[in-house]
């Protein structure tokens, strides 16, 4: 009975290094409605100070301001070039990181706007991974 005990204890130990990378896919398609254009979190960015470092670095993200911070205090951003209907005004020269939103495959379980067009469902599900 203590073997069978150990054994338990030392799998739940290993267990806790076991990195499992768990793919999204993204399936839908754009509704145009320009809530993650207007609503998006800057990644590595918690203060206004560290945002405005950020478009010193980068020029091209002078296009967004800070549109405050959520409950968790995360910093939101939006884009100032977004019209009243939610389409973009400089399409055809927006961003790289606009022109591939949405990734097909991300690692992280993310979160979409109300009545969004994409889904993030993952890859494969928890059967697959028993299998």
């Amino acid at each position: 009975m203590l073997i069978k005990y150990l054994k338990v204890l030392y799998y739940e130990f290993l267990s806790n290094f076991v990195i499992q990378k768990v793919r999204y896919k993204v399936t839908g398609e754009c509704k145009k409605c320009g809530k993650c254009c207007n609503y998006m979190y800057s990644k590595d960015t918690y203060t206004e100070k560290e945002f405005k470092i950020m478009q010193f670095l980068y020029p091209a993200y002078k296009r967004f301001e800070v549109r405050g911070w959520d409950e968790d205090g995360n910093i939101i951003i939006g884009c100032k070039l977004v019209n009243k209907d939610g389409t973009c005004s400089v399409y055809n020269k927006r961003l790289r990181m606009c022109r591939r939103y949405p990734e097909k495959i991300i690692y992280f379980r993310g979160e979409l706007h109300e009545g969004c067009g994409y889904k993030i469902e993952p890859e494969k599900s928890f059967e697959d991974y028993l299998n």
